[in-house]
């Protein structure tokens, strides 16, 4: 049991609509917080593709690794992706400890193939049987209990977009069953969208997919909550958004051999913000008291 789990527990009980970008940096992690996130999210999407692969040839190691740099640079709770569990139930055991050891303070696991495929981003579904992905649910509950009850355990079903909505609730509501404390699927339409947190037996959370080419909606956070959600991943905003200004900044230094982008002041203040968000002004105090006697901190 930690401060991070129990409050995990505490924001899921409570009212707030709980909105988690997905960070893949500690700095990302840091700004989501500073912006007033009740929590933040590591995405194997995101995780994998800052890294120029992809999500399904993390391993479990870099996952973990990836998430624990984030879950520890901020002071809220943080959500991960945990893909398939990493393999079988005895191996999804193990993904709920190295999960929780690291700080995260809970992730949700899949009913997809594993290893997965990369061609899983091109919308194919590889889908196991609906009962080793309950079986992969009830260990990993299992592992919970003994390792911090308040681990939070969410089932995700990708089924929908292949076999319709009845089935990937199904298969939420029987992983509810075996111990689940939420619940997630990618509802097609709108309609799907407000009919799927009636039909669960647990709290859903949406997955805002931006720039999906699957038809799946965008839909505005105050509708999810109206809808009955608890909450929202927002999968691609920090990474997509960094790489659009990215672009257009080193576009027009390409093409122009300038960036008016952002003024000579604008860009100190930013700088400043940077310096704030990674806490250099504290790395200053401790070398003037030690090895910078007399600098001026700050």
């Amino acid at each position: 049991m930690t401060a991070k789990t129990r409050r995990l527990r505490e924001l899921i009980a409570g009212d707030q609509f709980l909105y988690m970008p997905s960070a893949a940096t500690p700095l990302e992690g840091r700004l989501a917080e500073a912006m007033g996130t009740p929590l933040v999210y590591t995405g194997g999407y995101v995780s994998g593709a800052s890294r120029a692969i992809t999500e399904p040839l993390l391993t479990m190691d870099e996952q973990v690794r990836i998430a624990g740099e984030v879950a520890r640079a901020v002071g809220v709770p943080l959500v991960a992706d945990a893909g398939a569990g990493f393999g079988e139930p005895l191996h999804t055991m193990r993904t709920v400890r190295e999960f929780a050891t690291a700080g995260v303070a809970g992730i949700h696991i899949e009913d997809q193939l594993y290893p997965k495929r990369a061609h899983y981003h091109a919308y194919q579904v590889h889908a196991i049987p609906r009962d080793e992905f309950v079986a992969k649910i009830k260990y990993a509950c299992l592992q919970r209990d003994e390792t911090d009850p308040d681990f939070v355990v969410i089932a995700r079903s990708d089924t929908c977009r292949e076999f319709g909505l009845d089935e990937a609730i199904g298969r939420i509501n029987a992983a509810a069953e075996v111990g689940a404390d939420m619940g997630l699927v990618f509802p097609r339409s709108r309609e799907e969208a407000e009919a799927a947190p009636r039909m669960a037996r647990v709290p859903l959370i949406w997955v805002q997919s931006r720039g999906n080419r699957d038809g799946r909606p965008i839909l505005p956070l105050g509708d999810l909550k109206a809808m009955g959600y608890r909450g929202c991943i927002d999968a691609q905003i920090l990474l997509g958004a960094a790489l659009h200004a990215m672009k257009r900044a080193l576009g027009e230094i390409m093409a122009t051999g300038n960036y008016a982008g952002l003024s000579d002041s604008d860009f100190v203040g930013l700088r400043k913000e940077i310096e704030d968000l990674i806490g250099l002004d504290a790395y200053y105090r401790i070398e003037a008291e030690t090895v910078e006697p007399g600098s001026q901190p700050g």
